[in-house]
């Protein structure tokens, strides 16, 4: 049997690396897997066009078996979060494999030598390319479906993390938010939520979608603030952060984008985003055009499912009861939207304060997620 690790280093390579997913799973075999919209990837990987490669680099591999592709990994050099933490940590990400403990160790090893001659001393992962995309491997909740930007991947690749002599090293989670919990919130935070709304002076308004710039310059100012103590943070320049939220347009509803403001002034934001997996999970070539493009335009109206990405709030608003109010706040337009079921995710697994609010409610935790690291010897 013949192993080859092939360095991506052109267009037909990088075709298959993008590719790749599609000749390890099959609808039959793993129907909770959604297929990526290529065109996503491809975006993920532009090293020319793609704002977080002016701080970083990324090099690709591919795994060739007995002359079958069988496996990818990517290893990224991340400046702007080394620069940050003072640290030189490596990281590797967009993996994925078959079954084949040697298949995986060989495409580790492939990427741990890269990062080695970049003079990094660990490997963390795997990130998509970074904290601020899609991140970590799936530990549990293999039996649904992902919701958008999120990973899933089968629990075989636990095992081929921990062959590999990765340990975990950080934990994320997701809160599932039922319809029938949004509908009947314990009287407690219902009391609590109301006393809050009247004294606290906060209130809810709208993303506006015809000032999309502007609101997105708030919504920066914010996020470098309330992320910036948050392990693996790291922060965005404007470029990269208005790149994200501008590829985010499209799907976004103003009703589910909203900012809270402390007399008048902004104090953080919530985004929520439709679930499109829904509809690409039917779309199994991942291509954009010329039908996929259809069916998430006659489709988005119909999700009632979404997915809590990001609530942030400035520091000097952190005790005043503001996360029971966006949590109130989404409630009650889950109610008035009739939205079916929610998803808040990813919580690091010690963030107290917003591990608390979703326990408290009653949302049981149902997805986790986990980054490895290991040393570069």
């Amino acid at each position: 049997m013949s192993l080859n690790i092939i360095t991506v280093d052109c267009a037909k390579l990088k075709k298959e690396f993008i590719n790749l997913p599609w000749k390890i799973y099959n609808k039959k075999e793993y129907p909770q897997w959604v297929p990526p919209l290529k065109i996503s990837v491809k975006e993920l990987l532009d090293t020319k066009n793609n704002p977080f490669y002016k701080r970083a680099e990324i090099n690709l591999f591919l795994a060739k078996k007995n002359n079958l592709l069988v496996g990818r990994i990517a290893a990224i050099k991340n400046n702007a979060h080394n620069e940050f933490w003072k640290d030189q940590v490596g990281f590797y990400g967009f993996f994925e494999c078959i079954n084949d403990a040697e298949v995986a160790i060989e495409l580790f090893n492939a990427a741990q030598a890269w990062l080695k001659e970049k003079g990094l001393t660990s490997m963390r992962g795997p990130m998509n390319p970074s904290t601020n995309h899609e991140t970590g491997l799936l530990i549990t909740g293999q039996d649904q479906h992902p919701t958008i930007m999120t990973t899933w991947n089968p629990s075989y690749y636990i095992n081929l993390h921990t062959n590999a002599n990765f340990t975990g090293v950080k934990d994320l989670v997701a809160y599932y938010i039922p319809n029938e919990l949004a509908q009947n919130l314990p009287a407690h935070v219902t009391k609590y939520a109301n006393h809050m709304k009247k004294n606290s002076n906060i209130t809810f308004r709208n993303f506006d979608m015809k000032n999309f710039n502007r609101e997105l310059e708030i919504c920066y100012d914010i996020y470098n603030c309330a992320w910036e103590e948050n392990w693996g943070f790291f922060p965005m320049t404007k470029e990269e952060f208005m790149h994200a939220a501008k590829d985010m347009k499209a799907i976004m509803n103003p009703k589910w984008a909203f900012i809270a403001e402390h007399e008048g002034k902004p104090a953080g934001f919530m985004l929520a985003l439709p679930d499109i997996n829904q509809i690409l999970k039917n779309n199994p070539n991942g291509r954009l055009f010329p039908t996929g493009l259809i069916k998430l335009l006659l489709g988005k109206k119909y999700i009632k499912t979404v997915r809590i990405i990001t609530l942030g709030v400035k520091k000097e608003f952190r005790n005043t009861g503001i996360f029971s109010l966006f949590t109130f706040e989404s409630f009650e337009r889950s109610k008035k939207y009739n939205i079916s079921a929610g998803e808040a995710s990813w919580i690091l697994e010690d963030n107290r304060p917003m591990n608390r609010m979703w326990q408290k409610i009653g949302c049981p935790l149902y997805r986790k997620w986990r980054i490895y690291e290991r040393p570069i010897l």
